[in-house]
């Protein structure tokens, strides 16, 4: 497979993983951007990258990188994707990949006008694990999908300005953590979810702070799901079948997965990969889509996307981005 080149525009949590995962496997970044520059300079510093951007625009200018991971605030997202995808850039752009369905389009639309792959790095799609379920699924092991259960909970300090509760920087559980448990429920369920019902808890900023969402698709298949910026819960996703279910606890980047059949309760753990290479496999995803021309769960994406842009439109929840003109 080829040597490819990765610019990472972003210096974060993310950004630092995405450094390590790049040294684990045995390379490393070909360059670095970032809003502030001298936050660019440290992170090079740190993991011995040579290209350093003036600006985050001039990564897209440069004619040697091949892969951009937008790790950005996700209300700055579209502005970045554009010009990469313009400038022939492959993107794999943090979640939630924009901020709602018309601007995902537009970026999808960029990207086949350009030839290029865009995919957003939703971590549980390429852990093995998962990889192994879906092959059991298929086999008919378990028997059709009935319903799903999905808790995500964090505890934020309930402090209006950071980012979680920040309406200016698209805060609030769904686009934050919700995108992961849609993801999840979209990866079991055999079609998209046609049925929304849902409620909501606003913080004082306007923003989602708690939400409860049920789905349901055209084959009868349910969901429910939590979610929680001011409550701690289990990240635990439960998939039931007819012969059986499954549960997974640190759903979105787990290497363990529990079966419990229906009929004599017998158990199944199955184990595979490591949380810790959870960004090696993006990584080595992404090279392979670029390789083959192809891309990586779009469909997913879109649907997580457009399910997200509708339960906020019920909600009467919106950003600036999304007020102006």
């Amino acid at each position: 497979m080829p040597q490819y080149r990765w610019a990472t525009l972003g210096c974060g949590v993310i950004g630092n993983e995405l450094a390590q995962a790049m040294q684990d496997l045995g390379g490393s970044l070909y360059s670095v951007g970032n809003r502030t520059h001298e936050k660019a300079l440290t992170f090079a510093e740190k993991y011995g990258i040579s290209k350093v951007y003036d600006r985050p625009e001039d990564i897209f200018a440069d004619p040697d990188v091949d892969i951009v991971y937008i790790s950005t605030p996700h209300n700055t997202h579209i502005r970045y994707l554009l010009p990469a995808l313009t400038a022939g850039k492959h993107v794999l752009c943090e979640k939630s990949i924009t901020l709602n369905s018309r601007e995902l389009n537009q970026a999808r639309r960029c990207a086949r006008e350009h030839g290029v792959v865009l995919a957003e790095a939703m971590t549980l799609y390429h852990m093995p694990v998962y990889k192994q379920l879906a092959e059991l699924i298929h086999s008919g092991t378990l028997g059709p999908l009935r319903f799903i259960q999905m808790n995500f909970g964090s505890y934020k300090d309930y402090d209006m300005t950071n980012r979680f509760f920040n309406r200016s920087l698209a805060g609030g559980a769904l686009l934050d953590i919700g995108v992961y448990a849609l993801s999840f429920v979209r990866y079991f369920m055999s079609c998209q979810p046609d049925q929304i019902a849902s409620q909501v808890r606003l913080a004082p900023t306007g923003v989602d702070e708690q939400a409860g969402i049920l789905l349901q698709n055209r084959e009868g298949e349910m969901a429910t799901i939590s979610l929680s910026l001011h409550a701690k819960q289990p990240k635990r996703g439960m998939a039931a079948f007819d012969k059986g279910y499954i549960e997974i606890y640190d759903y979105p980047r787990t290497d363990t997965a529990t079966i419990t059949y229906t009929a004599d309760g017998r158990q199944q753990v199955l184990k595979a990969g490591s949380q810790a290479k959870a960004l090696q496999y993006e990584i080595v995803d992404m090279e392979k889509a670029v390789a083959k021309g192809t891309t990586m769960y779009e469909d997913y994406t879109k649907d997580v996307m457009d399910l997200m842009t509708a339960i906020r439109a019920r909600w009467g929840l919106t950003y600036p981005e999304e007020e102006q003109g």
